[in-house]
């Protein structure tokens, strides 16, 4: 019998937070899925169960009744705002066939929340359960008149009245509710309601109602759909007429269309319905009419010439671009769309002539900001020339052409270099794509250039290439922190950890960084991560030097306790110490705080009682007090008496440097004793 694959037994955390496997040997202990399950089941607790209670005769009953009311009444005293304790009271005592007392407790329920619907809904099902009609009635009309919104409670009252074959008291109800004016769903359910009873008049009034208090095309159509399962053909074409009248040009919607030529084409009127689909596609926005147009290129593949109406449809929106476009050659989203619609139509001179035209909109100004959107116009003409049309030299000429027109001393667009590159790449010419990012470095550089140049020799694993741009980059910009990170993580993954260390030694001495803090980090992490203790404890004193945080203090305690060597939690408590007595020197007593609180937590973790005890005695007491407020030119602000209140810490150990420490000391110990 084989043993599963080795588990490794030793990992480690890197930067990005990925365990990296050292030692690959089978562990000694091997444990199964199975055996875990069952080693759960074994040690799983048996839960403990009420033991069951016999009732013999009544006295027991009536103690046993007793003693929950008063169980329920106690719980009802301590959280009366609790209405899930109502409910559980009245429950049980409906379960005891108390149905009087059953009410009480709703009621009183009701008077700590009269609004609850739960409590309400709870109240009149029981009273529908035990068929008490009258005063479920009645709790129906209690109901609706405090809570006339909640249609739960409409449509349960309808619901009792139908199943007890109360018609007209049920359409009282419904027209009670319909005054409130509810959601669709309710004058649904009145339709409904008189379908069941053939009462289609009556319906098409309820219709009648629906659509003037909720006008939106759905509501419309289904009310033609009605009358059309009815057989009333000309009534549905009629509510269609109504519906597009009513809604008018500017509250179009092409559902509304789409319905009413389905309609015509259902009854094979096939010129009605292109006439509708013509009217709804001259009126409705192109981004609106979508599912139109497509239903109109359906309807045509069965009953036309889908050529025709595609030509027409499609020079509809072209002259409609064109009026766009004569008020204004520089609106680029139109250009955009403009092309898009050519692109549909497979003409490939249409198409290179409007990206032709939009291309040569240059922006007015040479701002950035209006260059981003007209870039995109050079992007997609290329695309097109390289995707659609395989024509890679006229795609390579767009690219050149963007690359020449682009001020690139003012300002440039990383994106269309990296785009070329790899444009020439997919054409195997990989010495255009390096000339074309080397110019682009050379003339231009940007952070994302290089990034980019990077990850692209990265992946043709040309490392050397990579160093050179690397070396480059930071010599371009030396404070860019990610760069020197990004370039020791190259040589790490390299297994080259003398040059990733020299790396972090340059990038450190460098006289500006942007987020030094980062980089730090990222050297001593790449220590301990080698488990070169030694190197990263220089590197914590070299950052002290040059910073007295008290994060890098307790960063470097912690790293001084997590070194697997014996005594090294002393170490850590002389690191505190120290730090503590620095920031006690200078006078920091918030950064001071601070540091003792991570001691204390390290005491509580990995110290004794004793140890956790010598820092507490070192916590400091929170006192207010009063300073005069000072204005700009250092006199006082307001006059000598504005004052403000702060707070202040004050030391243990401080207050015993100061003079006359006991003697105080003693005075308020006597105090004490006196009162």
């Amino acid at each position: 019998m084989t043993s599963p694959p080795p588990l490794g037994s030793r990992t480690r955390l890197s930067d990005r937070d990925t365990f990296e496997i050292k030692n690959k040997n089978a562990a000694p202990v091997q444990i199964s899925a199975e055996q875990i399950l069952r080693e759960a089941k074994e040690r799983q607790e048996i839960a403990i169960k009420a033991p069951k209670q016999k009732i013999h005769d009544q006295a027991e009953l009536m103690e046993y009744r007793g003693r929950k009311r008063k169980e329920f009444e106690d719980r009802i005293q301590r959280s009366r705002l609790h209405i899930n304790e109502w409910l559980k009271y009245a429950t049980w005592e409906e379960g005891q066939d108390e149905l009087q007392r059953a009410r009480s407790i709703y009621e009183r329920a009701l008077q700590v929340d009269s609004k609850n619907a739960t409590l309400y809904l709870k109240y009149v099902e029981m009273e529908m359960k035990h068929k008490n009609i009258s005063l479920a009635r009645n709790l129906f009309d209690r109901i609706v008149t405090i809570l006339p919104r909640r249609d739960q409670f409409w449509l349960k009252y309808t619901y009792m009245e139908e199943m007890l074959e109360e018609v007209a008291r049920a359409r009282q109800i419904f027209e009670r509710w319909m005054q409130w004016e509810p959601e669709e769903e309710a004058w649904m359910a009145y339709v409904k309601f008189e379908k069941r009873y053939k009462e289609l008049e009556r319906a098409r009034v309820v219709y009648e109602r629906f659509v003037h208090i909720h006008p939106e095309p759905k509501n419309w159509i289904k009310w033609a759909e009605f009358e059309e399962r009815e057989g009333k053909t000309e009534k549905a074409r009629e509510i269609f007429t109504r519906a597009i009248e009513v809604m008018g040009e500017e509250l179009m919607e092409q559902r509304l269309f789409i319905s009413f030529a389905k309609f015509e084409t259902r009854l094979k009127e096939t010129d009605r319905a292109r006439v509708i689909y013509k009217y709804a596609l001259d009126r409705i926005p192109r981004s609106k009419s979508q599912s139109l147009y497509n239903q109109y290129v359906q309807f045509e593949k069965q009953f036309g010439d889908k050529d025709g109406i595609e030509d027409v449809v499609v020079g509809k929106r072209r002259l409609q671009y064109e009026a766009d476009l004569a008020t204004n050659l520089k609106n680029y989203d139109t250009w955009f769309d403009y092309g898009k619609l050519e692109e549909s139509t497979g003409d490939v001179d249409r198409v290179r002539e409007v990206y032709e035209r939009a291309i040569a909109q240059v922006p007015p100004a040479q701002e950035k900001r209006l260059w981003r959107r007209y870039i995109y116009l050079w992007i997609k003409y290329a695309l097109f020339e390289e995707l659609e049309t395989h024509d890679y030299e006229r795609a390579r000429q767009v690219y050149k052409g963007c690359i020449k027109l682009i001020p690139h001393k003012m300002f440039t667009f990383a994106k269309i270099w990296l785009l070329y590159a790899k444009f020439e790449i997919r054409q195997l010419d990989l010495s255009a794509a390096r000339k074309a990012l080397g110019m682009a470095v050379g003339m231009c550089p940007k952070d994302r250039l290089f990034k980019g140049y990077i990850e692209l020799e990265l992946e043709l694993r040309a490392i050397d290439r990579a160093r050179t741009l690397y070396a480059k980059y930071l010599e371009w910009s030396p404070s860019t922190c990610a760069a020197w990170i990004k370039f020791a993580e190259l040589e790490s993954e390299l297994q080259d950890t003398e040059r990733a260390r020299a790396v972090f030694d340059l990038a450190v001495s460098q006289p500006e960084l942007d987020m030094p803090e980062i980089l730090w980090k990222a050297y001593i992490d790449f220590e301990v991560g080698e488990e070169q203790w030694a190197h990263a404890r220089s590197l914590y004193k070299q950052l002290l030097e040059r910073t007295a945080h008290v994060k890098v203090w307790i960063s470097w305690a912690h790293f001084e306790a997590s070194v697997p060597e014996e005594g090294q939690a002393d170490v850590a408590r002389d690191v505190f110490k120290k730090g503590s007595q620095m920031m006690k020197d200078q006078g920091l007593k918030e950064e001071r705080v601070i540091l003792l609180e991570a001691w204390k937590e390290f005491e509580q973790a990995q110290g004794t009682a004793e140890s956790l005890k010598s820092v507490q005695d070192l916590m400091p007491k929170m006192v207010k007090r009063r300073r005069q407020v000072e204005s700009a030119d250092g006199g006082a602000a307001g006059g000598s008496s504005h004052t403000e209140e702060y707070y202040d810490y004050i030391f243990p150990d401080d207050q015993k440097e100061q003079p006359n420490f006991k003697l105080l000391q003693m005075v308020q110990q006597w105090k004490a004793g006196n009162k």
